[in-house]
């Protein structure tokens, strides 16, 4: 049985000690409590031994009530969710009634998201520390108990010295790349000391050798010092480990866990990979690194965070690429190019939803959660909050973690949430797109705010709320509907700001009826029909406009063919989306508007440089009707009359092929006005064929 069939034997909501209020008879059927976790607890006990689903209104108290549930066998028949700082902790809470309901009826209603596909990962206790010798051998003897380490040293401490027992690899040289994930990390080094470690038996004796003393106890040569006398190669005699024209100085191994010490870090990230950390030179954030890689030791399962549809990717054709939207904004460098379309490393994504966003033909799909289960959550809230009596809603979108914070704080210290404004949680806000703010509106949002907090770059959410913004001004809504807050924990200030000084918006007069789709492009088709039917605008003199003009990187617009264009139809096979094709019935170059990525793959692959692009958004039937471009009469024989193409191709071959020195004549170069037979017939009555071995380069 699905969890929305499941009975639900009660409700229970908590006023926190009278902290806010709860009225009783308008969020009825739910009981209503002072203490659920202290003196009011053997009623949830009784609940919990009824054998039915329970939902609690707290989260404060989730290890007290789980345990509760589990020890009497219930752990999975109870639920809980939050009103407290979202809705009652509010100067407005007296008004909140609406969206307390809103809020419970997502909670206790709705089925939990279907699974996501999970990867899964495993790290052992190999361990890779990179650094200066003193810094590197000091942890390595300090680990050495309880991981499997190996050492690369990259620079001299000539004091440190090389552990008297050989009991973990230790390498000199500078590191070149170092690639992979959790449990599979792969660094290439090359060998730069002339003493390899590797053969070296530690007997010192090179070091005592060495006249000038450029050999420390570290066993690394100071080649600045040296002075190539040599002694330190015969004092290593028959073990052979010391080599000044080492040849074969290219290294590589594989670990499960990287500790870089390096100063500069080998990897250069906004988000690094689990399993690698780099805390520097400092002894402190060295020992909670170290602490940290302990707890990736062992065998993992995380989310399969995108979900990538390869038929939608517009990336690149034929070694002309179009978008790498998704390539530039991944934090983790996750995705990569492949050929005409990209690869996304589920062992390196960590689920921030940026590519999802970003990508203008949702061939990337943000899965945790999925598009449509966020939708139902949505349509829920908004459809409650009204047949509650609120008005004006506005949904706050937040990331999990760090978004609860930043509304914990608020609701502690500051005003709390205004009653009109129902947060959404979702894994990261970075993956909300134009799709889901525009989607929010149709359904009934007067506003969407995104709560960045937690976000790598909000830049890219600015930019999907400026086109949708530019898209509702252009239909009349009046006011501000789409807005990107940056705040934390610690700026709460800023969220309180970005909320209660935000006057509503004008919204639809009818919310929308269809559900978000899993297809971005047929979300955002559904959701700008609806906000067309309705737009204010309709109703003014001026009456809607044909067009709205777009910034650039907008997912809508036209392109345009100028004259130079000579109907090749390379871009007909370069565009993804079927945007551009040839006409059936003649030599025409048509366009769909509705289908435009904007990719940039036609520009791209045009011989001619004839195509540019316009970001817009075209409205009603004729973005879905095909329209000529370009258009070109046909080219015939010259001799028998026979139709051989597009007359701008056959000229601009002809132009291109009469420099040559075949077709120097006249003759040569009427020839070529030609079809294949024509030119045979001609060249055999002229008798002055060029044959094929008189020919020269």
């Amino acid at each position: 049985m699905s969890d929305s069939q499941q009975p639900i034997s009660r409700v229970h909501l908590c006023d926190c000690n009278r902290s806010f209020s709860l009225d009783a008879a308008r969020l009825a059927p739910a009981s209503c409590h002072h203490a659920l976790c202290g003196r009011e607890l053997p009623a949830l006990e009784a609940a919990l031994a009824g054998g039915q689903r329970v939902h609690v209104a707290c989260t404060q108290e989730t290890a007290l009530f789980g345990e509760l549930a589990e020890a009497q066998g219930a752990g999975e028949r109870i639920r809980f969710f939050n009103l407290r700082e979202s809705a009652g902790w509010s100067t407005e809470a007296a008004a909140a009634t609406p969206k307390l309901a809103a809020l419970i009826a997502a909670a206790t209603t709705l089925a939990d998201p279907e699974p996501v596909p999970a990867v899964q990962m495993s790290a052992g206790r190999s361990l890779l520390i990179i650094g200066e010798a003193g810094a590197a051998l000091g942890w390595a003897e300090r680990l050495a108990g309880s991981f499997e380490p190996a050492v690369l040293i990259t620079a001299r401490t000539p004091d440190a010295e090389l552990p008297a027992v050989n009991a973990y690899p230790v390498w000199s040289g500078k590191p070149l790349t170092l690639s992979g994930h959790l449990g599979a990390f792969e660094l290439e080094w090359t060998q730069q000391n002339p003493i390899d470690l590797e053969l070296c038996v530690r007997c010192n004796a090179c070091v005592k050798a060495c006249p000038e003393g450029a050999i420390g106890w570290d066993l690394q040569v100071d080649e600045d010092a040296c002075r190539s006398h040599r002694a330190c190669v015969a004092a290593c005699g028959e073990i052979g480990a010391i080599d000044f024209a080492r040849a074969d100085v290219a290294r590589s191994e594989r670990f499960d866990l990287v500790l870089d010490l390096s100063a500069e870090p080998l990897l250069r990230r906004v988000e690094l990979p689990d399993g690698y950390a780099a805390p520097g030179r400092d002894p402190f954030e060295q020992a909670l690194a170290v602490q940290a890689l302990g707890e990736f030791v062992g065998e993992f399962e995380k989310p399969r965070y995108v979900a990538f549809e390869a038929g939608l990717c517009a990336h690149s054709r034929a070694k002309k690429t179009g978008c790498s939207n998704c390539i530039e904004v991944c934090a983790t460098e996750a995705i990569r190019s492949k050929g005409d379309v990209i690869a996304v490393d589920p062992y390196l994504c960590k689920g921030c939803g940026t590519c999802s966003t970003v990508c203008p033909s949702g061939a990337l799909s943000f899965q945790f959660p999925r598009v449509p289960e966020l939708g139902q959550r949505v349509k829920t809230l908004l459809a409650e909050y009204a047949r509650a009596g609120g008005q004006d809603a506005c949904l706050l979108f937040h990331a999990a973690e760090a978004g609860n914070a930043a509304i914990a704080r608020l609701a502690r210290r500051g005003r709390g949430l205004p009653a009109r404004v129902i947060p959404v949680e979702l894994w990261s806000a970075d993956a909300v797109g134009l799709d889901l703010m525009l989607g929010s509106l149709a359904l009934g949002a007067c506003q969407v705010a995104v709560l960045a907090a937690g976000s790598h770059d909000a830049a890219p959410m600015r930019a999907q709320a400026a086109h949708g913004q530019t898209i509702l001004s252009a239909l009349g809504y009046a006011g501000e509907h789409l807005r990107v807050i940056e705040a934390d924990a610690d700026g709460w200030q800023a969220l309180e700001r970005g909320l209660y000084d935000w006057a509503p918006a004008t919204g639809v007069a009818e919310p929308a009826r269809f559900q978000l789709l899993p297809k971005k492009r047929e979300t955002l088709d559904f959701a700008l029909r609806h906000l067309v039917a309705h737009a204010p605008a309709a109703q003014a003199p001026a009456g809607l406009p044909a067009v709205i003009a777009l910034k650039a990187g907008a997912p809508f617009g036209q392109v345009l063919a100028s004259d130079a264009c000579t109907l090749c139809m390379s871009c007909t096979g370069a565009c993804p989306a079927g945007a551009l094709r040839a006409a059936s019935d003649a030599y025409r170059l048509e366009f769909v508007e509705k289908n435009c990525l904007q990719c940039r793959l036609c520009e791209a692959s045009c011989p001619e440089s004839a195509i540019t692009l316009e970001p817009r958004l075209l409205l009603g039937e004729p973005a879905r009707k095909a329209r000529p471009l370009r258009e070109a009469d046909i080219f015939h024989c010259s001799a028998c009359g026979k139709a051989m193409g597009a007359a701008p191709l056959i000229e601009s071959m002809i132009s291109r092929l009469s420099g040559h020195s075949m077709f120097a004549g006249e003759a040569e170069r009427a020839r070529l006005r030609m079809c294949a037979d024509c030119r045979v017939i001609d060249m055999m009555k002229a008798g002055s064929a060029v044959k094929a071995w008189d020919l020269t380069e």
